[in-house]
């Protein structure tokens, strides 16, 4: 076919379009052998898309097992010609004759059907099967004997395909069409005049068939016309239609009918032979009929989705030439012979898991060639995932989600699509998609204690690593990360910051500070676990740190107080029994448990053998009778140990003096005192502050003496009494501390200064424990308290001097 004949077709067949725009399908028509490149139509327009859409839900076109004759030009929303189209080649007999595609967008997912009718151009001319057919027919065939003549092949439909046929010349033959029910014609030769073999031997006779397209188009035969002697009768078939049914993948050979004719001429003009007429189809590749027995044989592969209905044309010949025409009417049983055939459009590899329902997975499409219910397809997806298939349209499926997801509990699904035939046997293919579930931050931090509590040791170095939080978080990846920060708070006013410190990665508590237990005993503080997701999440938990004790202080001794311008002493009569209390020794630990228990120790003394102390309570006894021997003064060192490990201790001295007169008392203390050795280079701040406590003293005393003696006056009891005037009372002082190393029954007032070395110090004791305190220089001190001693002497006294202070100027 030449170019500008080409062209002009191009231009009869313009392309006019017929759209059809109904739940997402639109129609188009075209003439077939459009060159590469035409436009089929804007899809776009006629779908009522933006061009934007089809670029970003990347459209494309899905055209199934066809060749991909369409193709999408997303720039301009419009389909062209990707391959030449040859409708004969595509479509064959069938009618209509389309191109059925599918157009599919994401995001979201959409799909859109697009049918493509292919119009028939008159590109194929009329062609027999041979160019040459012969004759052989007797000078007595009858006028109105017929020959049947080979039909000619159009691949073209409709208007294109073959239309008549004429014979020439038409001096003896004449051309008879009859139209039979599958559309084509009938062509038989009519004898219109007796031959004459004599005459005419051989007649030459030009068969051509034309076609209705514009411009017309033929094809030819040469039939030759052979004049025989006498063959008056031709054969005839018993029936004018045979009808038979195979099933499709019968086996090759097996026999489908059997077909005969009768000749009522004898001889070798009555022997017939059986022939399948040229047809459209090449049906001589699928059956052939036995040139004797007139019996049809399956010689090829029989497939229903390929072709339901065969229609055989055959002849019958006898010798003379003569012969009758018939044909077979073939129906095609279906087998379930044809898997449903399942393929993925689109699909996702991954989804949020907090996806609503119903969001679309992925898209399929399903075809099963089978008929009736070996074609009718049901699709299901394996049990207890939380996804559903729903069939959208005829031969399309969608994977949705049913419920909403959770990464925790699965973050992958394999979900197996099995689409199954109604066939029986049932027939079935399936198809694995798998699903990556992409983690969203929808869970906080946990700790995995609701509370922590820690200890540490007081005098830590500071940075040391207290004990660790830990919490988890049951998401993924950026979402699970976790960072510890320490909460603001405040502890005694202090910002917790400068206590402890937390590391954000693992959580581990440092001290950010040396502790003493002293000071604090615990504290408390929050820790908030935070991921670092978007927007993050976090908890919180309370951390209570405690700090334990170590033994980092020695023991005080409270009394006896060791002074530094004057001397302490106890007095112990000569007359005092065994177990008689000197003294006691009073001492406390700061530090708690086991630190602060206490045990007291003679380390040294003057006469071991005359005085014990307590183990327990720090009193020191006597453990003899106290004989005139006995050496007036008597020096006892003490050690006050605690329990902790290693233990701590400190000593305090204690003077005794043992007599039963201050003289006796003052003439020793006098050498006792010059033994003692005493700082000589005494500043003159330490001489003024010794005098202002002094003037204080004595401003004290008359005070009190003013006050007791007007109480005196105002009682007659006691001015009745017998009682001496004592300046100083000490008050009760009882053991609050809870040490259990001071009894009730015995009572110390402790009077200190910012010097607790230098402080005044005064205690009083019940019955026959005396303090004597002493200066030898002072000679005014000494006549007073021989005149306190004249008073204490009287036998009616009741009370006895708690104590008597000397104080040297």
């Amino acid at each position: 076919m030449s170019d500008r004949t080409m062209r002009r077709q191009v231009l009869l067949f313009s392309l006019v379009l017929h759209l059809t725009s109904v739940l997402g399908q639109v129609s188009y028509s075209i003439p077939e052998e459009m060159p590469s490149g035409s436009l089929v139509g804007n899809i776009a327009q006629d779908l009522g898309l933006d061009v934007k859409r089809l670029k970003s839900g990347r459209a494309r076109i899905h055209s199934g097992d066809s060749a991909e004759y369409i193709e999408l030009n997303r720039e301009r929303g419009v389909l062209l010609i990707k391959e030449r189209i040859d409708r004969e080649t595509l479509c064959g007999e069938t009618t209509p004759c389309a191109l059925h595609l599918q157009m599919i967008l994401e995001n979201p997912m959409e799909l859109f059907r697009i049918t493509i009718e292919i119009t028939d151009i008159n590109d194929n001319a009329p062609s027999f099967a041979s160019s040459e057919k012969r004759f052989e027919i007797s000078e007595s065939a009858v006028v109105g004997s017929k020959f049947v003549l080979e039909k000619a092949i159009d691949a073209d439909i409709g208007a294109n395909d073959l239309q008549s046929y004429s014979l020439n010349p038409t001096n003896n033959f004449a051309l008879k069409l009859e139209n039979q029910a599958d559309g084509s014609k009938k062509v038989e030769m009519v004898l219109q005049k007796p031959l004459d073999r004599e005459h005419q031997a051989q007649i030459p006779l030009l068969l051509t068939a034309i076609d209705g397209g514009q411009p017309r188009m033929s094809g030819t035969m040469q039939i030759t016309v052979n004049v025989l002697d006498v063959n008056d009768n031709a054969p005839v078939f018993t029936k004018s239609v045979y009808k038979a049914t195979i099933t499709e993948n019968s086996p090759r050979g097996t026999s489908i009918i059997t077909v005969s004719a009768s000749d009522k001429d004898g001889g070798s003009n009555g022997e017939i032979s059986y022939a399948i007429s040229n047809s459209k189809r090449r049906l001589s590749d699928l059956f052939q009929i036995d040139r004797k027995t007139g019996e049809v044989i399956l010689i090829g592969e029989i497939d229903y989705e390929k072709a339901k209905l065969f229609q055989i044309n055959i002849e019958a010949i006898d010798n003379g030439g003569l012969s009758d025409s018939s044909k077979i009417l073939i129906d095609v049983t279906d087998v379930n012979d044809n898997s449903p055939q399942l393929k993925i459009l689109s699909k996702s590899d991954n989804i949020l898991e907090d996806s609503p329902e119903n969001t679309v997975i992925a898209m399929l499409s399903v075809n099963d060639p089978d008929s009736e219910r070996n074609g009718e397809v049901k699709c299901n997806i394996n049990n207890d995932i939380p996804f559903k298939i729903q069939n959208t349209m005829s031969g399309f499926y969608t994977l949705v989600t049913e419920v909403a997801l959770d990464r925790e509990v699965a973050s992958q699904y394999n979900i197996t699509v099995t689409c199954s035939d109604e066939g029986v046997p049932s027939l079935s293919s399936s198809v694995t998609l798998t699903l990556q579930i992409s983690d969203v931050n929808d869970n906080a931090p946990v700790f995995e204690k609701s509370s922590y509590e820690a200890y540490i040791v007081e005098n830590n170095t500071p940075g040391l690593s207290i004990f660790t939080v830990k919490a988890r978080d049951a998401d993924w990846n950026q979402n699970a990360r976790i960072s510890y920060i320490l909460e603001d708070s405040s502890v005694n006013g202090v910002p917790v910051s400068s206590y402890v410190s937390v590391s954000a990665d693992s959580g581990v508590i440092h001290a950010v500070r040396s502790f003493d237990y002293e000071q604090i005993k615990d504290f408390q503080f929050h820790v908030k676990a935070q991921d670092r997701g978007s927007p993050p999440l976090s908890s919180n938990v309370s951390v209570k740190i405690m700090i334990q004790d170590q033994n980092d202080n020695p023991p005080q001794v409270l009394y006896p107080v060791q002074t530094g311008g004057s001397l302490v002493a106890e007095m112990v009569p000569r007359s005092a029994d065994v177990g008689y209390l000197v003294t006691k020794v009073v001492a406390v630990d700061v530090d708690s448990g086991q630190n602060a228990w206490l045990s007291y120790k003679l380390q040294k003394a003057t006469d071991r053998a005359l005085f014990e102390v307590g183990l327990q309570n720090g009193e020191i006894r006597t453990i003899r009778q106290v004989t005139d021997k006995d050496a007036v003064k008597q020096r006892l060192t003490v050690i006050v140990e605690d329990n902790g490990q290693p233990s701590r201790s400190a000593t305090v001295i204690v003077n005794v003096a043992v007599a039963d007169s201050f003289p006796e008392v003052l003439s020793e203390f006098t050498d006792f005192t010059h033994d003692k050795e005493y700082n000589d280079n005494l500043t003159f701040y330490l001489v003024l502050a010794l005098a202002v406590v002094s003037f204080l003293f004595i401003t004290c005393l008359v005070v009190i003496i003013s006050v007791k003696i007007y109480r005196w006056r105002q009682s007659r009891v006691l001015y009745h009494s017998n009682l001496p005037v004592i300046p100083y009372y000490p008050p009760r002082y009882s053991d609050t501390l809870g040490t259990g190393t001071l009894q009730h029954v015995y009572n110390y007032e402790v009077c200190r200064t910012t010097d607790s070395r230098k402080s005044d110090c005064k205690f009083g004791r019940a019955g026959s424990q005396n303090v004597l305190i002493m200066d030898p220089s002072s000679t005014g001190t000494m006549q007073r308290i021989q005149s306190e001693k004249s008073i204490l002497d009287e036998p009616d006294s009741p009370l006895e001097v708690g104590h008597i202070r000397l104080i040297s100027v």
